[in-house]
């Protein structure tokens, strides 16, 4: 499942060594809203170093393209954190330019 495809916004993170796809549809991204609050709020806390990994996250589990039965929200908050936040940022940029410019 590691077919990202950025053209439509997609971004991918190795999960358990499994890429998976994170898109920012407009169902994800107002789940994520629902839970997080305003997007803009939450791309300015980030532009301002200010989101807690909780958020980012979140962000994360709202947008999976497709998940796995294997994938829960600890399971990929686990691999964020493993993997840490400079394999995190490029990702989180991704969507984060989605919100803003959308697709």
């Amino acid at each position: 499942m590691n077919d990202a495809n950025p053209v439509r916004g997609e971004a991918s993170l190795r999960v358990r060594g499994e890429g998976v796809v994170l898109r920012p549809s407009f169902a994800a991204l107002v789940a994520a809203e629902v839970e997080l609050g305003p997007l803009f709020a939450l791309v300015e806390r980030a532009a301002d170093g200010r989101l807690a990994l909780a958020e980012m996250v979140g962000l994360f589990w709202h947008c999976v393209r497709e998940r796995p039965e294997w994938l829960t929200r600890e399971v990929l908050g686990e691999a964020v954190a493993e993997s840490g936040l400079a394999k995190a940022t490029p990702v989180l940029r991704a969507l984060l330019g989605q919100i803003l410019s959308g697709r």
